[in-house]
């Protein structure tokens, strides 16, 4: 069975009940983030874009894929203390808040989207820009929130701290180095960017309208994730440009594994670096999906099983979810699409357990 998210008790909370509200300190983050950006428009320089480009693309890899997700918030490998506070370093570079307001909003997430129905911030049902300003501007208050234990270690209680402090000093040494396009384009853009780009992708693999397919159903949970549906071609770009966070339908069946990108023709690059540094002996214990025998809580899906699951109750047990998976190829022979396109309505408001 899948590990629960350990840092959350919601035994008295409802993923549902609650508002959201303007987050300030977010929204004016945030804000001058978009603010920098447009100046950047009328500061280019080829030093500048590289500086944006170089930033962006290892910081996202390094510090978020690796850093905060693989390892600080699912424990998927072990590694040095110094190496991890390198690692969350760069992750806290991304600009979206210390490692502790990271691991809450994603744990509080994954907790929600586990449920049989949750918030549609949680479940990102809405349109993409209303889902993507809450996101920048927002946060959920609760009726009856869940309780978060998070551990509190020095390093980790600085950077929540000073987080905002190493963007200015990253600033300085970019003024120091390129002059204001540089601190526009290797701060501003690029946090603004990363911020988008990553929940872009987040909600292409969530929305049930996204240009995505699922491999995996998690039986009871009301949110199911999907993987990017891109063309066999494409793949190796779509796994380059998201560190192989996108092949996320895998992540949500296999949340311990350190590499996302499980099955042939989804690159993983995330997932190759951690590789050549368990090679190098920096990191180990490098975890991979959990075997066959603990896979009950999971419903194999394939294309053609999706219209069939649309109009199937909540599944609950695993007896239940073969007969779901049953009924769905035969629905697939009848109609000659057992490897035609995925779903990509939008659906009822409430999210199907079976569906992307």
């Amino acid at each position: 069975m899948m590990e629960p998210v350990h840092r959350i008790d919601g035994s008295c909370a409802d993923p549902c009940a609650g508002r959201v509200v303007v987050d300030w300190p977010k929204a004016l983050w945030n804000g001058g983030m978009i603010v920098g950006s447009v100046a950047a428009l009328f500061h280019v320089t080829p030093g500048a874009l590289i500086v944006f480009a170089v930033l962006t693309y290892l910081t996202l890899l390094l510090g978020q894929s690796i850093g905060m997700h693989r390892l600080v918030i699912h424990r998927s490998f072990e590694t040095h203390p110094a190496l991890e506070a390198v690692l969350v370093w760069l992750g806290v570079l991304v600009g979206a808040g210390g490692p502790s307001r990271v691991i809450r909003v994603h744990d509080i997430r994954d907790w929600a989207q586990r449920a049989p129905d949750c918030h549609d911030v949680f479940a990102h049902r809405r349109g993409y820009l209303r889902d993507i300003s809450w996101q920048l501007f927002y946060r959920f208050e609760f009726d009856r929130p869940p309780r978060v234990t998070i551990e509190q270690r020095q390093l980790m209680a600085h950077f929540d701290r000073h987080w905002r402090t190493h963007q200015l000093a990253l600033a300085a040494v970019l003024f120091a180095t390129g002059g204001l396009p540089w601190v526009l384009w290797g701060v501003c853009a690029r946090v603004l960017i990363s911020a988008v780009a990553h929940w872009s992708a987040t909600y292409l693999c969530h929305a049930p309208m996204g240009p995505a397919h699922a491999r995996h159903a998690v039986i009871g949970a009301g949110v199911q994730a999907s993987d990017l549906r891109v063309d066999p071609a494409d793949a190796w770009l779509a796994g380059l440009l998201t560190h192989g966070e996108c092949w996320h339908s895998n992540h949500h069946a296999f949340p311990e594994s350190a590499r996302i990108g499980l099955e042939r023709g989804q690159p993983d690059p995330a997932a190759r670096v951690i590789e050549a540094l368990e090679r190098l002996g920096w990191v180990w214990n490098v975890r991979g999906p959990r075997p066959e025998g603990e896979r009950s809580d999971l419903l194999p899906l394939h294309l053609g099983q999706l219209p069939a699951a649309m109009e199937m109750q909540a599944v609950r047990t695993p007896v239940e979810a073969g007969r779901a998976a049953e009924r769905g190829g035969r629905h697939a022979v009848e109609h000659g699409h057992a490897e035609g396109p995925a779903v990509t309505g939008r659906g009822n408001r409430k999210a199907h357990p079976l569906l992307p």
